[in-house]
C-alpha cells in the first residue's frame, strides 16, 4: 500500500454497478472484476474520489469509424433520468450500508474526517446533465442528495452544450459552445457551490464556462493535448487559462488519451503518464495537477491494472525525481485545495 493517500478525480463505478446488477452485499464490497473494489482501494491507497453518475448510451448506438467526427448521438431526457436516479440510488445504498468503509461527503471537512476514520471519502459527481430540465429542479434535488461536481456534457451533444468526440489526432475545437440553458446551468452551479468539470466539453464550451463562471477552471480527468493530440485533451492555451484561475487538471490514465500514438493499448509504460504530469506541471504549476484515473471507464495501463496498482504510479513519480511534498500535493492536497474553494 502506498504511504501517499490518493484522492482520485473520476471513476465510473456507479454505471458499472448498475449494469452488473449491484446489491448492497455485492460489487464494491464483496469484490468484482472491475477497477474499483473496497479491497483494491485499500491495497492501492485510494482514500477518496469523485464517483460519477453517467447516463449511458443507447445499447444500439453505433459510431461510424469512418466519420470525420466520431460523435455519440444525443440520448433522451427520459433515458438519462432513469440512469441518473438509478445510479444516485446505488451511491446512497453503498454509502449508507457501510459508512465506516465508504462515506458520502459534501465538503472538504467531511472528506478529511472520513480519511481520519479510515473510510473512503466519496463525493457524488454527474457526468452529462441530460436528465436536468430547464427548471433546474433535478439539479437542486441532486444537490440535496450530495452532488458536488458536474460535467455539463459527456462526449455527445445535449441541451446544454457539445461534448468532444474521441478523435486522434484532432483539435478539441469541434463545434459550437454552450446553449443558453448551458450558460444558466453554469451560473446555477456557481451559485450552489458545485464544481464544474470541463473534461468532456469542447473548446468553445470551455471558453464559455471561462467567461461565465467565477470559480476555478477544473478538468477532473483529462490530459495534455501537446503530448497526445486527442480531442479529449486540453491545449496549452486552455491550460494557461486554468492556471490563471487557480484551476486544476486530474490526469486521466486512459491509454488512448496519454499515448503519443493515441492507440488504445494497455502496453503503456509509467513514463507515458509521467510525460503528461511533467507537461501539466509546466503549465499549471505544482498546485494545479492531480489525478483523475477514469477507473472503470476506460482502458488502464497494464502496469497499474486497477486501483490496487496506484503505488506503482507513485513509484514512477519518485523515479522521475518528484519530491515527497509534490507527490502529496498531486495525490491529495491539490484536490483538497480546489474543492475547498468551490464546495467548501
Amino acid at each position: 500500500m502506498s504511504s501517499f493517500p490518493i484522492f482520485d478525480g473520476h471513476n465510473d463505478l456507479l454505471s458499472c454497478l448498475q449494469a452488473e446488477g449491484e446489491t448492497p452485499s455485492s460489487g464494491f464490497f464483496a469484490g468484482r472484476d472491475g477497477d474499483i473494489t473496497l479491497a483494491k482501494c485499500r491495497t492501492g491507497g485510494f482514500a477518496g474520489g469523485l464517483f460519477a453518475i453517467w447516463p449511458t448510451n443507447d445499447p444500439a448506438t453505433r459510431v461510424d469509424p469512418m466519420a470525420s467526427l466520431r460523435m455519440f448521438p444525443e440520448i433522451s431526457q427520459s433515458r438519462a433520468l432513469a440512469d441518473t436516479l438509478a445510479q444516485a440510488a446505488i451511491f446512497a445504498r453503498l454509502t449508507r450500508s457501510w459508512p465506516d468503509a465508504l462515506r458520502a461527503c459534501r465538503n472538504v471537512g467531511e472528506i478529511e474526517a472520513a480519511r481520519a476514520d479510515g473510510a473512503i471519502a466519496a463525493v457524488l459527481h454527474l457526468e452529462g446533465a441530460e436528465a436536468i430540465g430547464p427548471d433546474m429542479d433535478l439539479l437542486h434535488l441532486l444537490y440535496a442528495a450530495g452532488l458536488r461536481s458536474l460535467g455539463p456534457v459527456w462526449s455527445r451533444p445535449n441541451g446544454f452544450g457539445h461534448g468532444v468526440p474521441f478523435n486522434f489526432p484532432a483539435s478539441p475545437d469541434t463545434g459550437p459552445g454552450l446553449t443558453e440553458a448551458g450558460r444558466n446551468l453554469v451560473r446555477e452551479c456557481d451559485r450552489l457551490g458545485i464544481l464544474l468539470d470541463l473534461s468532456h466539453l469542447n473548446e468553445a464550451g470551455f471558453w464559455d464556462v471561462a467567461a461565465i463562471s467565477q470559480r476555478p477552471l477544473v478538468a477532473t480527468h483529462s490530459a495534455a493535448h501537446a503530448v497526445t493530440p486527442a480531442t479529449r485533451n486540453l491545449t496549452d492555451r486552455q491550460l494557461d487559462a486554468m492556471a490563471e484561475r487557480g484551476g486544476l487538471v486530474g490526469l486521466n490514465f486512459g491509454c488512448a488519451f496519454v499515448r503519443a500514438d493515441g492507440v488504445k493499448n494497455p502496453d503503456t509504460a509509467p513514463e507515458v503518464l509521467i510525460r503528461h504530469l511533467d507537461h501539466l506541471l509546466s503549465r499549471l504549476g505544482e498546485g494545479g495537477v492531480a489525478l483523475g484515473s477514469d477507473f472503470d471507464g476506460t482502458m488502464i495501463p497494464a502496469f497499474l491494472h486497477d486501483a490496487a496498482g496506484l503505488p506503482k504510479l507513485v513509484q514512477a513519480m519518485q523515479a522521475a525525481g518528484y519530491g515527497d511534498a509534490l507527490i502529496r500535493r498531486i495525490c491529495w492536497g491539490n484536490w483538497m485545495d480546489v474543492l475547498a474553494r468551490v464546495i467548501g
